[in-house]
């Protein structure tokens, strides 16, 4: 009689694991398995419950994986997200600068958009570029990526027609399911540097319609990217005396 049952029962794993193991990799994250209900039949058809029940355990391994030092999701849970909405914040408190110094006191410092609301500005460019760079993560799993600007320092006009200098934006970020709210993610700041054309460069960059707003909104794409996708995250690179002056 024992043997029977043991019978049954492997019978009936094989259908469950014939049916639910080709939607989720787990090869980096194991995901923790259901137990067998004796007196549930399993129906092979019903694939859309089958789905439901993976996409719960992805969340559950997501939530599970948040005390890991590294602050963003393991690649084999990267693969398993879309990111549904990005929400970009910049502080009324950072404080614009319209001085046209070589190296103007400031949070905000942009000047290729009319003079006007820079906050929303910079807004709308650290938007579009985030929204760009994470386009490519499109699997069944939403998450709401929080991006909050603390600093965003483009040239002013004295710099951009001369000497040229240093682009340094940082901004803070954050990962969250879009159900229910829950962080995914530990907080986490990110400084980056993008070499910044200046004189006769700045113009012939224009001139081929290379400009500030396309240069950096390129470059804040390619950093969400390779925050998101690279096992150490984005690494900032090193523009020596122009970030030292940015810290200042």
């Amino acid at each position: 009689m024992k043997m029977i049952k043991l019978a049954c029962a492997l019978s009936v794993g094989a259908v469950l694991s014939a049916c639910g193991g080709s939607d989720i990799v787990s090869r980096d994250a194991p995901f923790e398995t259901q137990p067998f209900q004796s007196n549930v039949s399993f129906v092979q058809s019903d694939v859309a419950s089958v789905k439901e029940a993976n996409t719960k355990r992805i969340v559950r391994t997501i939530s599970q994986q948040k005390q890991q030092p590294r602050t963003i999701l393991p690649a084999a849970i990267l693969r398993q997200i879309n990111v549904a909405r990005v929400n970009v914040s910049v502080p009324t408190s950072l404080k614009v600068s319209e001085a046209n110094r070589y190296y103007p006191k400031g949070d905000i410092v942009w000047r290729e958009d009319p003079m006007g609301n820079r906050h929303a500005q910079v807004s709308k460019i650290v938007h579009d570029a985030m929204t760009a760079g994470t386009s490519t993560f499109s699997s069944s799993v939403p998450v709401i990526l929080d991006i909050e600007v603390v600093r965003f320092h483009a040239l002013s006009e004295k710099a951009r027609y001369t000497v040229g200098g240093d682009h340094n934006i940082i901004f803070k970020m954050v990962l969250r399911d879009a159900q229910t709210g829950e962080l995914l993610s530990e907080p986490r700041q990110i400084n980056t540097n993008l070499d910044a054309f200046g004189g006769q460069q700045a113009i012939s960059a224009e001139a081929r319609g290379l400009t500030q707003k396309v240069r950096i909104s390129g470059h804040l794409a390619e950093v969400i990217r390779q925050e998101m996708t690279e096992p150490a995250g984005y690494k900032n690179a090193s523009f020596g005396f122009f970030q030292l002056v940015n810290r200042i």
